[in-house]
C-alpha cells in the first residue's frame, strides 16, 4: 500500500514539475499570443452561439469524438472514412458556414472605433431620431388598420444588390411617405423598403427568404422574407403583419414579436442611435472646455466690476 501511494505522489510531483517548467519558459510574447489566441476563441463562440452554425459545430464535435473512440479501439474503416472528410473540412465548413462567415468579416471590417473620431453631428443624430419616430408612427397606423408593412434598415452591411431589385426613391423619411407606400393596391406595397439612414432609398424591393424551417407555420412570406434579410445582413427589419396587426422585428437571424409602437421605438433607438452617439471622449471634452471658458467669463466680468468701482 505504501509502494501504490508513493507511486501516485511521484506521478503528482513530476506532473506540478513539468507544469512548473512550462510555466518558468513562457515569456511575454508567449502570454500576448495566448490572450489573443483566447479572445479570438471567445468571440467566435460567442458568435456561433448566435446562429444555426452552432447546430453544425456540435456535428464536428461529435465527429471527432467518433475519431477519437476509432483511434482508440483501432477501428480501421470508420478511422480511414473520418480521416477522408477531415481532410475536406475546411472546405465544407466554408461551403455550410458561408452566410455566418461572410456576416463575421462584414462585422470585423465595419467595426467601430468611435472613440478616436469627433462623432456624428448632433443635427445628423436628431434627423435620424425624427426619422426613426416617423416610421414608428407609420408602423402604428398600419398595425390599427391590419396593412402589412416590410422595412428594412440599413446598417452596416451595404444593401446595394436588394435596392437594385426595387424602384429607386432617395426620398426624405415621412409617416406620410412610409403610409402611402404600404397602402393597399399601391404598386409597391408588396416588396421591402430600405432604409439608409435619414433617406427612403428604395421600395418594392426583394428579399432573400430565409431556410429556417424551425419558424412558426403562423408566419407567413413577409415574416420569412425579414428573417432571410437579417440573416444576411446586419440590418435591422420591422415587420407588421397583414392578419394580425402584430409588429415584429429580426435582427442576426431571430424574430421578435408583439411590439407596440412605443417599444418598437424604444428598440429601433437602441439598434441604430447608440452607434451615432457621441464618444463620451469628447463629451467630456465638451465639459471641460464650457467650464473654462465658464471661469474666464467671471474672471473678466470680476475684472470688469473692478475697474468700473475704481
Amino acid at each position: 500500500m505504501a509502494e501504490f501511494f508513493k507511486n501516485i505522489f511521484d506521478i503528482i510531483a513530476g506532473f506540478f514539475m513539468q507544469l512548473f517548467l512550462a510555466f518558468s519558459d513562457i515569456g511575454l510574447g508567449d502570454i500576448i499570443d495566448i490572450i489573443v489566441v483566447a479572445f479570438v476563441i471567445y468571440k467566435a463562440i460567442g458568435f456561433f452561439k448566435e446562429t444555426r452554425a452552432k447546430i453544425l459545430i456540435k456535428g464536428l464535435l461529435l465527429l471527432g469524438f467518433a475519431w477519437l473512440i476509432a483511434q482508440w479501439f483501432n477501428l480501421i474503416t470508420i478511422k480511414w472514412l473520418l480521416v477522408k472528410f477531415f481532410d475536406y473540412a475546411i472546405i465544407a465548413v466554408a461551403i455550410i458556414f458561408q452566410p455566418e462567415l461572410r456576416h463575421a468579416l462584414e462585422r470585423v471590417g465595419h467595426s467601430s472605433f468611435g472613440w478616436l473620431g469627433s462623432g456624428h453631428k448632433t443635427a445628423e443624430y436628431d434627423d435620424l431620431k425624427k426619422s426613426i419616430d416617423d416610421t414608428c408612427k407609420a408602423c402604428g397606423s398600419m398595425q390599427e388598420q391590419q396593412i402589412g408593412a416590410l422595412i428594412v434598415f440599413e446598417r452596416s452591411t451595404p444593401l446595394g444588390d436588394v435596392i437594385a431589385t426595387g424602384t429607386e426613391l432617395d426620398a426624405a423619411i415621412s409617416q406620410e411617405l412610409v403610409g402611402n407606400i404600404f397602402f393597399p393596391k399601391s404598386p409597391l406595397h408588396d416588396g421591402g423598403l430600405v432604409i439608409r439612414g435619414t433617406r427612403a432609398v428604395a421600395a418594392g424591393c426583394i428579399l432573400p427568404l430565409t431556410t429556417n424551417n424551425q419558424l412558426s407555420h403562423e408566419l407567413g412570406t413577409r415574416h420569412r422574407a425579414a428573417v432571410g434579410m437579417s440573416e444576411s445582413s446586419d440590418s435591422v427589419v420591422v415587420v407588421v403583419s397583414e392578419e394580425t396587426g402584430k409588429i415584429s422585428i429580426c435582427i442576426n437571424g431571430t424574430i421578435e414579436r408583439d411590439f407596440t409602437p412605443i417599444t418598437l421605438r424604444e428598440k429601433l433607438y437602441q439598434e441604430l442611435l447608440e452607434e451615432k452617439e457621441e464618444p463620451k471622449a469628447v463629451s467630456i471634452f465638451k465639459v471641460l472646455k464650457n467650464k473654462l471658458f465658464s471661469k474666464k467669463n467671471k474672471t473678466e466680468e470680476s475684472l470688469k466690476e473692478g475697474g468700473d468701482g475704481k
